[in-house]
């Protein structure tokens, strides 16, 4: 990997990892949307990326560690990304994030409750979810004392939302 770095002052490293449009993106989408394909990211973000972007952003996260990329068993032609240990201690920082976008920008109540759980949950959530991420991502011995994942119970409070708003204004959830 050839990256040319500005400086050695890690915000600036970090930016430099992250300061495109779309790397926390697809790293938002395989951590909380347990997305792993390229067709999945493709067409599973809300923010609608394109084939060349999702490519090469794939590609620059494997440069940095961050990702691997291997045959899926299931599957001939596809492949299969995996998070890293790098990648998945991020939790804390998307909980962050999430939490200051909540407060100060103009979020949706259903794209936000998932920020706000795990603003709740705090360290001990994010630590449960990182063990689940390891688990899934890095084949590590799973906790069978966890009950439901957090991935679970996030996508629980998505959907709670989801209902309670169709009902209130007349629509039938499930549509």
């Amino acid at each position: 990997m050839n990256i040319d770095r500005r400086s050695g002052c890690p915000i600036n490293l970090s930016l430099e990892v992250f300061g495109d449009r779309w790397s926390l993106i697809i790293l938002r989408d395989m951590i909380f949307g347990g997305k792993r394909h390229f067709r999945e990211l493709l067409n599973g973000s809300i923010e609608g990326i394109a084939s060349n972007i999702l490519a090469d952003r794939l590609k620059r996260l494997m440069e940095l560690g961050m990702l691997t990329k291997a045959d899926d068993p299931s599957h001939k032609q596809k492949a299969i990304y995996s998070l890293t240990d790098m990648a998945i201690t991020l939790v804390p920082i998307l909980a962050h994030l999430g939490a200051w976008g909540r407060v100060w920008l103009p979020t949706s109540e259903e794209l936000s409750i998932r920020a706000e759980l795990l603003e709740k949950g705090g360290p001990p959530m994010w630590e449960r979810f990182m063990d689940e991420l390891r688990h899934e991502h890095l084949g590590t011995p799973a906790d069978a004392s966890a009950g439901t994942s957090v991935r679970a119970t996030l996508q629980a409070g998505f959907e709670a939302v989801v209902a309670r708003k169709a009902l209130s204004a007349g629509r039938d959830p499930a549509s």
